[in-house]
């Protein structure tokens, strides 16, 4: 069985540590936890792994957040992967920081990344793993926020957050959404 994680992030110095890459943390920390090295290739940085007998492809797409969908159909399509197989990861502004929701389907919830995925895949039942990154902004400061970085108690508690996802992401891939679900929301 095969399975496409996705982390949804934006390339370049400028968005590297920011609130809204946080999908691409998750990932770089899963692929470092693993020994495994993400290489160049169409849409994105790739990298491929097994975990006990299924195969995972991880992708961080390259065509920044809003055009999302591209990198993730282009690599459903070319690896053969069931839309039930696909996990995407995401930052949630409606969640408390550092909380995990994994859902198998859902709106968009304004995420412009999760619409676009949406538009390309044809449907908003993809499941996905949304990592909460708080909404302490004033009115009208949603922007600044996302692409801001997180404060310094947050970057302490990071790694540990990181750690409950790449669990969750392991139990989606192994044990079902169902599971995940169930041992991990609001963990």
């Amino acid at each position: 069985m095969k399975y496409l994680i996705v982390g949804l992030g934006n390339i370049g110095d400028e968005y590297r540590n920011t609130r809204h890459n946080i999908g691409f943390k998750v990932l770089d920390a899963f692929a470092e936890a693993s020994n495994i090295s993400f290489s160049t290739e169409r849409y994105g940085d790739v990298a491929r792994m097994r975990l006990k007998n299924k195969q995972l492809v991880l992708l961080k797409p390259s065509t920044y957040m809003n055009l999302s969908g591209n990198a993730v159909r282009y690599w459903k399509d070319k690896e053969n992967i069931a839309i039930d197989h696909i996990l995407v990861v995401v930052d949630d502004l409606a969640l408390p920081f550092g909380a995990i929701r994994l859902k198998p389907s859902g709106s968009d919830a304004g995420h412009n990344g999760l619409k676009n995925i949406a538009e390309m895949l044809g449907t908003q039942a993809y499941p996905r793993l949304r990592f909460g990154i708080g909404n302490d902004f004033p009115r009208g400061g949603q922007i600044d926020y996302v692409l801001g970085h997180f404060t310094l108690d947050q970057r302490q508690q990071l790694p540990t957050r990181i750690d409950v996802a790449i669990d969750a992401i392991k139990a989606f891939c192994l044990s079902g959404m169902q599971f995940a679900m169930c041992n991990f929301n609001n963990k």
